[in-house]
């Protein structure tokens, strides 16, 4: 009798298990997000006006634009290299060491360039406050080490560990925020320099149970951790830009009379991306899965799955949407003491949206082996945003608005047709693309 299994014998696709490390990575993302939310609430309060609040704001935005931008790559390549290493048998302490330098070398350059825009950071984007130009490099000398450690935690399989530093991060900023407030604290200096050191606590607990050890190796050639790097390197700039380009336009665009501006729009900015939070930590579990199903030949249940992904989007950002119109300027005031328009909050919930669609079809494209087209996709948001915002006129709240709404709607669609040619191509995911996959998630908190 033969022992050949049948078809019917084949476990369902709802069987097929989740790829490791799924759930942890979800829940420190959930709780990154959430602690950003108690963040802006905590300081505003402290600090006693959205006035005094404005250059933590610019500081919180220009930051996690620059750090996931630049490091987020980094890590992709550390993880992915790591984990072929793991998968044949062989240490990846070599492989580390190269990355750790090419680390050293973005994160001293990108503070020199800090340091020579530094007179007209302080004067025209951070209030005339030097001590935010320094908390600015601060924080990227700390995200550098944060993004390489999830990186070895990633490649390594600790996914626990990884869960842990990005978590950390969002808890330790709103603890140091609500004790520099119990003690009186009314120096901004002090709550920027929270945000900039805020992710180094989670690094260090997770080095000092040993799970930043890597086994030595053979030797790690160039080739082996940067295949991909600059295609990953200009897509994440372009994403993490583009998602926190509105403050930042915002602070450019307003006048001397118009203080607080920033600070208000960084209060809807944040709330319009509530559903994008909670759907980025349920993606992290969904999207690995279907590329898992595409990996082992399932292409028809891959696609239909992902078609049930785009309608659990779009569901989530009519939701989303129609909140925010209804009850966001009652949120604002409620959680900020603020207000904003049911305009200006729907408007960028739908720029959160087509933000959303875009990166879940992006880590599709990203799971295919798409880095070149990804790249592409951010890079023409990024310019259609800044083009927009030039051209529209009016107050500078609707140019910014609208200009994030054509930025993440051209992203979107460059994703949309990037997919539709990997799958017409026969692209097939491997572990190593679905693991960039997993990680590819520019909107740090």
């Amino acid at each position: 009798m033969s022992t050949t299994p049948s078809p019917s014998d084949a476990p369902p696709p709802s069987r097929i298990p989740l790829p490791e490390g799924t759930i942890p990575v979800a829940i420190g993302l959930l709780v990154a997000g959430v602690c950003s939310f108690a963040f802006f609430a905590v300081g505003k309060a402290a600090l006693g006006s959205e006035e005094a609040f404005q250059p933590v704001i610019s500081l919180w935005f220009a930051t996690f634009a620059l750090a996931p931008g630049f490091f987020l790559p980094l890590e992709q390549e550390l993880g992915r290299a790591l984990s072929a290493r793991r998968a044949i048998g062989q240490g990846g302490r070599p492989v580390v060491l190269k990355v750790l330098t090419l680390g050293a070398v973005l994160a001293i350059s990108t503070m020199v360039v800090i340091a020579a825009l530094g007179p007209w950071l302080r004067s025209d984007y951070f209030d005339g406050s030097w001590v935010m130009v320094l908390a600015l490099m601060v924080a990227i000398a700390a995200y550098a080490p944060t993004h390489l450690a999830r990186g070895v935690c990633s490649g390594s399989g600790r996914f626990r560990s990884y869960a842990i530093v990005m978590g950390a991060d969002g808890l330790v900023r709103i603890v140091l925020c609500v004790a520099l407030a119990v003690v009186g604290v009314d120096a901004v200096g002090w709550y920027g320099l929270a945000v900039a050191v805020a992710p180094l606590l989670g690094v260090l607990a997770v080095a000092s149970r040993g799970q930043l050890r890597v086994d030595p190796g053979p030797p790690a050639t160039w080739a082996e951790v940067t295949p991909n790097l600059g295609w990953l390197l200009l897509g994440s700039v372009m994403a993490a830009g583009l998602v926190n380009a509105g403050p930042i336009a915002t602070n450019l665009l307003a006048d001397g009379s118009e203080e607080g501006l920033v600070t208000r729009f960084g209060y809807g900015v944040i709330l319009a991306r509530i559903p994008l939070f909670l759907f980025q930590a349920v993606q992290a579990a969904l999207l690995p899965r279907l590329a898992r199903l595409a990996a082992s030949g399932q292409m028809d249940e891959f696609l239909q799955g992902f078609r049930r992904l785009m309608v659990l989007v779009a569901i989530v950002g009519v939701v989303g949407v129609t909140g925010a119109f209804a009850v966001g300027p009652i949120a604002v005031e409620i959680m900020y003491d603020s207000e904003l328009s049911r305009r200006t909050l729907a408007v960028l919930a739908l720029g959160s949206v087509f933000y959303m669609l875009g990166l879940a079809i992006a880590q599709a494209v990203i799971a295919l082996h798409g880095h070149a087209m990804v790249a592409l996709g951010w890079s023409v948001g990024m310019v259609s945003f800044v083009i927009a915002t030039w051209l529209i006129g009016g107050e500078v709240f609707r140019r910014v608005e609208l200009g994030l709404l054509a930025g993440s709607g051209s992203a979107m669609v460059v994703f949309a047709l990037a997919l539709r040619s990997r799958l017409r191509a026969g692209a097939v995911p491997t572990d190593g693309s679905v693991l960039e996959a997993l990680t590819d998630m520019p909107l740090e908190t």
